[in-house]
């Protein structure tokens, strides 16, 4: 061929630059690499010495055979692979953060609070909920569970939740220590009752609900004529008049010395009025109910004396 030729076989004119390489006529699209841009692939014994062997990336669609699991060692070279390690865990927290003896033993606790619970709730909805075969059943269970400690004074479904304010008030008849008799005012043991929860941030159970549960229990076994009505009416009473002479004590009703003959209770029931929004009308007129007086026996007055006092009520009046 002459020097005239065309194409990449053309000999070089003497004296003149050599010729560019030809450029292919057809490029390939932009973002398309051809086989000549890759960088050609070396062994790892070709490497020079001291470079790490570079880590050729997975070709799309490829999978590595597991017996083919990179270890990061080549030969007598080995260094750790950061290219794919993602950031530090955190350390565990919590439960996690124990040990395995220690793990168990929060759970089977975390178990038994969770269970507890679960009963706990079940028991207060049988015991709030209507009549039905599981109380029926195995009401005795469900008030061993209540009282007196969990008791509720409300129950689902009520036609006619109570809307009244009950005041239990008493007074006494007193031995002065010459002799004399006379009676006291009227005490209102509710009202001290409130008072003493009022600001209270942990009331106790006395406080809230003895005096209340003891007039609802005498109310509940006798008739509005204040007769008993049925086994419990006697001991209701009892439990009634026991509470209001240790009361009394409390107070000092009478004077220091003075012995309580017997005792009268009353109560003060008052609506409670309805919203301003509400057209029901209430009446707010008081309504008391007076029981008979009871005279005190030597066991009303030991159940409701002091410690080491045995002779009988010692109180001063306020």
């Amino acid at each position: 061929m002459d020097a005239y030729d065309k194409g990449s076989k053309a000999r070089p004119v003497p004296g003149e630059p050599e010729p560019a390489a030809a450029v292919p006529d057809s490029l390939p699209p932009e973002g398309h690499e051809t086989s000549d841009d890759h960088e050609t692939s070396v062994s790892p014994e070709q490497k020079p010495s001291g470079e790490a062997p570079a880590r050729i990336p997975q070709q799309y669609g490829d999978r590595q055979r597991e017996d083919q699991q990179y270890d990061g060692q080549y030969g007598d070279e080995q260094y750790v692979d950061t290219a794919l390690a993602g950031p530090p865990l955190p350390p565990p927290a919590g439960i996690a953060a124990l040990s395995l003896p220690y793990q168990i033993a929060a759970a089977l606790a975390l178990a038994v609070v969770a269970v507890a619970a679960c009963v706990h709730v079940g028991m207060v909805f049988l015991h709030v909920a209507p009549s039905n075969t599981v109380t029926k059943q195995h009401g005795q269970a469900i008030d061993e569970w209540i009282y007196p400690e969990f008791e509720q004074n409300w129950k689902l479904f009520a036609p006619n939740p109570l809307q009244q304010n009950i005041a239990v008030q008493v007074r006494a008849d007193v031995r002065a220590t010459d002799g004399e008799i006379r009676t006291t005012r009227w005490y209102d043991l509710s009202a001290l009752d409130g008072a003493a929860i009022d600001g209270n941030l942990l009331p106790s159970h006395t406080q809230q609900n003895e005096l209340r549960r003891a007039w609802d229990f005498f109310v509940a076994t006798h008739d509005n004529a204040n007769r008993p009505n049925g086994l419990r009416g006697a001991l209701s009473e009892k439990y009634l008049r026991r509470i209001v002479v240790l009361r009394l004590d409390r107070e000092q009703a009478g004077g220091r010395g003075a012995v309580v003959q017997q005792v009268q209770v009353r109560s003060r029931t008052t609506n409670v009025p309805p919203p301003k929004w509400s057209q029901e009308q209430v009446s707010d007129k008081p309504i008391v109910r007076e029981l008979p007086w009871w005279p005190v026996s030597e066991a009303d007055r030991a159940a409701g004396t002091r410690p080491g006092e045995s002779t009988g009520t010692e109180a001063s009046a306020r």
